[in-house]
């Protein structure tokens, strides 16, 4: 695994990550979107694409595999850093 603080800028990872969310009445984290029904904050962790990283602040965005949201990572709470290659699904 590639430690987040040696990812080459223009390249492509992924990882996998923890954060608190809200939840919504189906247990998927919170679209920021309003007029959603809330269940509740909880732990999500998920699988996601790496968009932007804030070496200063110790931060990524993570585009979530999942649920196709970005969320705001500490670098504490990512690991399973990895790069990404990307094939055309086959059809």
């Amino acid at each position: 695994m590639i430690d987040i603080r040696d990812v080459v800028a223009g390249e492509s990872y992924a990882c996998r990550f923890r954060t608190t969310v809200f939840f919504d009445t189906q247990g998927q984290p919170m679209p920021n979107e309003s007029g959603t029904t809330i269940a509740g904050p909880g732990e999500y962790e998920g699988f996601g694409v790496l968009k932007q990283r804030d070496l200063e602040q110790e931060l990524v965005i993570v585009i979530d595999q999942a649920t196709e949201q970005e969320f705001v990572v500490d670098f504490a709470d990512i690991w399973d850093v990895d790069r990404v290659e990307w094939q055309e699904p086959n059809t």
